[in-house]
């Protein structure tokens, strides 16, 4: 189904929908693949594994909890090489690896959680970086706000507006020339709210009239 579909019927909020295996609170929900296309062929789900693993997969929420700190000390600790060279981007989410989440955590030693960003402080995500990760948000979530991206890559709020309405201006042009329609429409096939839209949708037009 299309996402204004997908988000319009809400197949998961069915009651034998499989339960996401993202974190309590998570804005992006992740579901186990394996057990949604079991749901979706009508065959029993799969369990998942109760015991940890140095493996798993962990997301902010998550490695806050074994770190002991606040998710959003997460965000400033991300940049370190420990955590960096590691990171696992699953629909958008940045994840780590428990054993690497255990690791950084000793190497540092007692940790102190610090109240968000520091005043002044730049982006967490380097430059060159920002839009892949800026795209994976919208893959993820068409709907995604400057908020949530702030809150998910560390940066400032007028960096997450800028990149989100290019990307969103893009990707309303591309459609506009693959599909033969109008910067509205293209909008609404993309699931981008109205409210999110009003500046990519004119940043489009101008797009597409320059090509």
């Amino acid at each position: 189904m299309t996402w204004p579909t997908f988000r319009r019927l809400k197949p998961h909020d069915a009651p034998e929908f499989p339960a996401p295996v993202s974190s309590e609170g998570a804005h992006t929900l992740l579901w186990d693949l394996e057990q949604v296309e079991a749901y979706r062929s009508g065959k029993p789900q799969p369990f998942l594994p109760e015991t940890e693993d140095d493996g798993d997969l962990l997301d902010r929420r998550e490695a806050a909890l074994v770190l002991n700190v606040k998710p959003r000390s997460i965000d400033s600790y991300k940049t370190d090489p420990g955590l960096a060279d590691h990171v696992v981007v699953v629909a958008g989410v940045e994840h780590w690896p428990r054993n690497v989440v255990r690791a950084y955590g000793a190497a540092r030693g007692t940790m102190s959680a610090p109240n968000g960003r520091p005043t002044g402080s730049g982006d967490m995500v380097p430059r060159d970086l920002l839009p892949g990760r800026i795209a994976g948000l919208l893959d993820a979530d068409p709907a995604v706000t400057a908020a949530h991206a702030v809150d998910v890559l560390g940066i400032a709020t007028a960096t997450a507006q800028k990149h989100l309405q290019r990307e969103r201006a893009a990707r309303i042009a591309t459609r506009m020339r693959t599909d033969a329609i109008g910067a509205e429409e293209a909008a609404d096939r993309l699931g981008y709210p109205p409210a999110l839209r009003r500046i990519a949708v004119k940043a489009a037009q101008q797009l597409h009239e320059s090509h």
